[in-house]
């Protein structure tokens, strides 16, 4: 019975990855396409990707939406560790309660009603639609993200790290730099992770707070989507998802460098005793 129910599961994996996968697979193969549409594919080539890279006005957009998302990654990976370290310390568990309650809030709006909000602000405050309107727009709506990722790290560690610093003598930056950052860690770099990911997709926020002279690579897409598919979209497709899967193994290098190196700390404490 177990047997049986391993290989359903198994199956059942596979189908779950083929029905995510497939669409991006099907839009990378025709990305490689001599015709002109996604009906048939009329053989080998890399004409879409030569007219990718010659589109000035498209390379700029993809640059621009890549400074955005680290950009914007770094600036909400600090405020949010902080808020989380706010949240972590609160001496009262319905203070706690009430902003882990307001953080969530965040994360489950509508991102139509998120993006509303941030024209009706930035158009109250007279601030000019465009770079630092996205910029701004998107730092504020990844910080909840990174707290998410970072509190869990901080629940995991024990007072008694703390105390033990405290007693050697150490200041309280010190014990901020030594101890506490180091331990949350790899909740930081998840954190700053999925930030990127979040800024990347973002479409809706976005398509509010942009301005006639600037646009991100979601925005301009879904514009020339409108006036009919072009394999040009394909070839950009492509090129982000290898960007994506870039990230992931950085991502996963960083995580399996952090597990080595605690499991040779740990090695070294218990020959230390």
């Amino acid at each position: 019975m177990s047997n049986r129910s391993s290989k359903l599961g198994k199956i059942y994996i596979v189908i779950i990855f083929l029905l995510l996968y497939m669409p991006i697979l099907y839009l990378i193969i025709y990305s490689f396409s001599k015709g002109t549409t996604m009906t048939n594919f009329r053989g080998f080539s890399l004409t879409h990707y030569g007219e990718l890279f010659h589109d000035k006005r498209m390379l700029a957009i993809f640059l621009d939406t890549v400074l955005i998302a680290l950009l914007s990654s770094v600036f909400s990976t600090i405020i949010g560790t902080l808020g989380a370290l706010g949240i972590s310390n609160a001496k009262r568990e319905r203070s706690r309660q009430t902003l882990l309650s307001l953080n969530n809030i965040l994360l489950v709006s509508p991102d139509v009603i998120m993006g509303a909000s941030f024209l009706i602000f930035f158009t109250s405050l007279k601030v000019p639609l465009g770079f630092w309107s996205v910029l701004l727009s998107h730092i504020a709506f990844e910080i909840p993200i990174v707290v998410l990722m970072v509190l869990p790290r901080l629940d995991e560690m024990s007072p008694s790290l703390i105390n033990a610093a405290t007693d050697l003598g150490a200041t309280s930056g010190q014990v901020l730099s030594r101890v506490v950052l180091p331990f949350i860690q790899p909740g930081i770099i998840a954190g700053f992770f999925m930030a990127i990911t979040y800024s990347l997709d973002d479409f809706a926020v976005t398509f509010f707070v942009t301005g006639n002279g600037f646009t991100t690579l979601s925005v301009e897409i879904y514009s020339r989507a409108r006036q009919g598919i072009s394999l040009e979209i394909n070839a950009l497709a492509g090129i982000m998802f290898v960007f994506s899967l870039i990230l992931v193994i950085v991502y996963y290098f960083i995580e399996n460098h952090n597990l080595v190196s605690r499991r040779k700390k740990d090695k070294l404490g218990v020959a230390n005793q």
